[in-house]
């Protein structure tokens, strides 16, 4: 048997795997598609074959349902959205908190506006009937993590307390206990519920501008929602006790003296 026979079987098989990652990936896009049309509870594996130009019994044999086509969609956009927090954020100087915390919001903010379906379906409405698999956590955790790290650096840049315990009631500190499990030790209590809050803001705020909670709340004139979120992300950092490189907070005025009697 000659090198090219013995090599044959190798060859067809990376030419069958290269066609059905193409197909998939064509039964994907004409997803995100409908996601734009229909939404994600109106998906339909039916109605893809039909666009796609092949036969239902086809498409199941690359995708084995609804429920799968989700997940395979979901997974995608946390990691498109992941990755451009990623990349952005370690774009960044290492000392630069304010920075790379205003990288980080931005490019939230940046893939939602430009992925709106994606957004929807990862940060929108449920899907009913749909329960979102394991598969589903690290991809989702992504952007978390950015911003869980930089919490971290934060932490390590402030002086130790004075004492183990903060200002955070022990009914709200067990409540943290699974974002503690997460971000370890080294972040205290009170600046975990703030670094969570700031979190929660920063998602809502993005979901309002996307689903038009802002209309006649924020201008609509050019530059107006791009100088809102500017200024939240500045007050968020703010409140984790971060501000803009090579500034320092304000000094405090010393108190006049008192005119003599």
């Amino acid at each position: 048997m000659s090198q090219t026979e013995r090599d044959r079987p190798s060859v067809l098989r990376a030419a069958r795997e290269r066609t059905r990652a193409e197909i998939t990936r064509e039964i994907l896009d004409a997803a995100r598609r409908h996601l734009a049309t229909d939404g994600a509870s109106g998906l339909s594996l039916r109605a893809i074959a039909r666009e796609l130009g092949m036969s239902s019994s086809a498409v199941y044999g690359y995708v084995a349902s609804r429920d799968e086509l989700l997940t395979r969609l979901i997974v995608a956009a946390y990691d498109a959205l992941g990755s451009a927090a990623e990349t952005q954020e370690a774009a960044v100087d290492r000392e630069d908190l304010a920075g790379r915390w205003a990288a980080a919001c931005g490019a939230v903010q940046g893939w939602a506006l430009a992925n709106p379906n994606e957004y929807a379906l990862i940060y929108g409405t449920p899907v009913p009937g749909y329960t979102a698999p394991a598969a589903t956590i690290a991809p989702a955790a992504r952007v978390s993590s950015v911003l869980l790290g930089i919490l971290r650096d934060i932490a390590a840049g402030r002086p130790a307390p004075a004492t183990a315990e903060d200002d955070v009631p022990p009914d709200d500190r067990e409540a943290l206990a699974p974002a503690r499990s997460i971000v370890g030790p080294e972040v205290p209590d009170t600046l975990l519920h703030q670094g969570l809050m700031a979190w929660a803001a920063l998602f809502g705020t993005v979901s309002f501008e996307l689903f038009g909670q802002l209309h006649g709340i924020v201008g609509e004139q050019p530059g107006d929602r791009e100088a809102y979120f500017a200024e939240s992300v500045r007050r968020w950092a703010a409140q984790l006790g971060i501000t803009p490189a090579g500034t320092a907070p304000a000094a405090r005025k010393p108190a006049r003296p008192l005119e003599p009697a």
